[in-house]
């Protein structure tokens, strides 16, 4: 008892002495309670047949029905599909930023370094909807830069953002072109804080560039990587819903027809809000479970992870 009183006692001393701090730290608190953990208790929707007139707590329980409607529906395994299909192929490109920090790092402190790393940084800073724009523009098989190519040749250009196969290459691949240059930044930062004495050393043993990268600059990146892909795989399922709907038309509607873009179009747009709350709550379920999975993973195949 009395040390449970002491911890206590030395635990209200440590916040009066850091007062100042804990101020600081107040109006984050806030906002992750009004924000974060408050709309939480929207989740009832899911389980209820909700009405907006009768509101959260007065419309009557459904338990798992939604649920069991989403299972049955022919949406749930294109959907799923759909979405597995774009997420596994962006993890495929999730080594492109670490081997563009690698090969910045190589280059020498000049202009040329100071240039490339600024174009590669400025597609981040477009946003969806233009990026979506230019694609069409570019995209186009009749005015477009492909569509103009492919005439030199005398050939009929093939319409990428039409084409239900296609369209998981085009969405992955404009994304690693947008966000490859933003993305390396953290692996840069990494390789910065290596200690210089490692290269030193390396090269009085006669190690070349290849040696370098090899055996200092990947095995210090490591930890950075794997924390990041843990949280890649952790939201597997959540893949952006803005440019997939951008992109979406009546031909590619089959292979771009998502998670994120069926609760948007269930919910919003059908007024089916339990039913739209039931998948968006079965997609979030899902990316927790993988995320515990894949850090329990980590830790036991290496030293690396969230917690």
């Amino acid at each position: 008892m009395r040390s449970g009183q002491a911890s206590s006692g030395g635990t209200l001393m440590a916040v009066k002495r850091n007062w100042g701090l804990y101020l600081l730290l107040l109006p984050a608190v806030v906002l992750s309670l009004l924000f974060a953990y408050k709309p939480m208790y929207g989740i009832l929707i899911a389980f209820k047949d909700y009405s907006p007139a009768l509101g959260i707590t007065e419309s009557p329980w459904a338990g798992f029905k939604y649920f069991e409607k989403f299972f049955n529906s022919y949406q749930f395994s294109n959907t799923i599909k759909n979405t597995l299909i774009i997420s596994l192929y962006s993890l495929v490109t999730f080594p492109i930023p670490i081997i563009l920090a690698l090969m910045v790092n190589q280059m020498r402190p000049n202009r040329f370094r100071r240039f490339f790393q600024t174009v590669s940084y400025m597609p981040h800073f477009i946003s969806t909807v233009v990026m979506v724009g230019l694609m069409v523009i570019l995209l186009s098989p009749s005015t477009g830069l492909v569509g103009n190519l492919f005439s030199l040749f005398g050939k009929e250009a093939p319409d990428l953002l039409g084409s239900s196969s296609l369209f998981s290459s085009v969405y992955v691949w404009s994304d690693v072109w947008q966000h490859v240059g933003w993305d390396s930044i953290i692996f840069i930062a990494a390789l910065s804080a290596v200690d210089p004495s490692l290269y030193e050393a390396a090269t009085v043993d006669g190690a070349s560039r290849w040696h370098k990268v090899r055996f200092i600059d990947i095995p210090m990146l490591m930890p950075t990587a794997v924390t990041l892909l843990i949280l890649r795989v952790g939201g597997l399922l959540g893949v952006g819903f803005e440019k997939v709907y951008l992109m979406q038309n009546d031909l590619n509607a089959t292979s771009s027809e998502i998670l994120s873009t069926y609760v948007y179009k269930i919910g919003l747009l059908s007024s089916q809000y339990s039913f739209s709350s039931a998948v968006n709550l079965f997609n979030t379920v899902i990316n927790f479970i993988l995320l515990i999975i894949v850090n329990q993973i980590s830790k036991k195949i290496s030293e690396n992870s969230l917690w």
